[in-house]
């Protein structure tokens, strides 16, 4: 289980994280989402050890991430938004490299190269130099690299970005699959995916956590109480008469379908009138083909909640956009435990992961 209390993470005068507080349950898959600069990945970095802190606790598998920081990283496996992979290397080496970097036994390191190779369906691949991959097979490097060992929890930042369709179903169906041993985070930006893979979703906005639940409670959070009623007649005058008859009932909205009538019914102080409804075309012998809750989709959950300016902290200064001062403190290196030693996965001389936080301070 992982326990995040009031979380701070600043750039000089910019507020990434604002005390930002979660808890995390085993066994469950947790989306992240929000805009870009909402805080996603500086959360991630934070949570792996690879950046530091600026006030507040984080503790995982009951280690604190200050006090125990390789305790924390042996529980979290990593993949950046840039898997760190090598390219001159083969899956096969990379594995093997990263297994003794994760200081597994040398006895198990081939089995356990073997199985999440296996896993990720690379063996096919695990001689090949990683720069002559596609796209795909090199995210699989990478996922591969993050459950080796296989920590308790796997911690994903944007998996399936840049991946064509067929590469992102598989990439899906794995990290299901990877639930059924660890707690998987992910984040990402496309909302169908996190709808779909998802047991519960954290959004974030302005650093701050603003919708905590599971995808049908955050839809129907927004649920306006309208029903939405498929009604069977050729008469648009009995549907009328048969509705303004319940009592209840503030307004109404009718719309031809098919051989009947779609309705729109909104209550009055948040009555639930379906039993009213279904009592009435029963007694008018009007055929009721279909009724429920008028529910809002995640996305227009998502844009409800990032878009309500009434949640940007007072007083916070815009993101720095450019300029050396700026730059110098997004580069500024860091980590939980005081030392230069970045986490679990093994960083590579191309991608350092050191954009990530560029990329949250910058606000892109």
């Amino acid at each position: 289980m992982i326990e995040v209390r009031d979380l701070v993470k600043r750039y000089g005068s910019h507020t990434v994280l604002d005390h930002l507080s979660f808890t995390v349950n085993d066994g469950q898959i947790y989306g992240f989402l929000g805009p870009n600069g909402a805080g996603k990945s500086t959360t991630m970095n934070i949570l792996t050890g690879y950046i530091g802190m600026t006030e507040g606790s984080v503790t995982v598998s009951g280690h604190d991430l200050l006090e125990e920081p390789d305790a924390v990283r042996r529980c979290i496996g990593y993949l950046p938004e840039q898997p760190p992979l090598y390219t001159d290397m083969t899956p096969l080496e990379y594995l093997t490299f990263a297994a003794e970097l994760k200081k597994i036994p040398r006895a198990e390191r081939r089995g356990a190269v073997e199985e999440v190779m296996e896993l990720t369906q690379l063996t096919s691949m695990k001689d090949r130099l990683i720069r002559n991959l596609s796209k795909g097979y090199r995210q699989r490097v990478g996922l591969a690299q993050a459950v080796l060992g296989f920590p308790e929890i796997i911690i994903l930042d944007e998996p399936t970005v840049g991946l064509d369709p067929r590469q992102i179903i598989e990439i899906r169906s794995l990290i299901r699959s990877l639930a059924e041993r660890h707690t998987v985070i992910l984040s990402s930006h496309i909302l169908s995916e996190v709808q779909e893979v998802c047991d519960h979703i954290l959004i974030l906005h302005h650093g701050r956590l603003v919708a905590d639940g599971t995808p049908e409670e955050l839809e129907r959070s927004l649920r306006d109480n309208a029903l939405e009623l498929t009604l069977k007649t050729a008469s648009e005058n009995a549907v009328h008469g048969l509705l303004a008859g319940i009592e209840g009932i503030s307004h109404t909205e009718l719309f031809p379908s098919g051989d009947g009538f779609r309705a729109v019914v909104y209550a009055d102080d948040g009555q639930d009138l379906r039993e009213s409804v279904f009592r009435a075309c029963a007694a008018a012998d009007l055929p009721l083909l279909g009724m429920q809750f008028r529910t809002a989709g995640l996305e227009q959950v998502f844009l409800k909640l990032v878009n309500d300016e009434d949640l940007a902290p007072s007083g916070e200064t815009a993101p720095p956009s450019s300029g050396p001062a700026g730059e110098e403190e997004a580069r500024e290196p860091e980590t939980a435990s005081g030392t230069d030693t970045a986490a679990d996965a093994p960083a590579s001389p191309e991608e350092d992961g050191s954009a990530d936080e560029a990329k949250e301070a910058d606000g892109t």
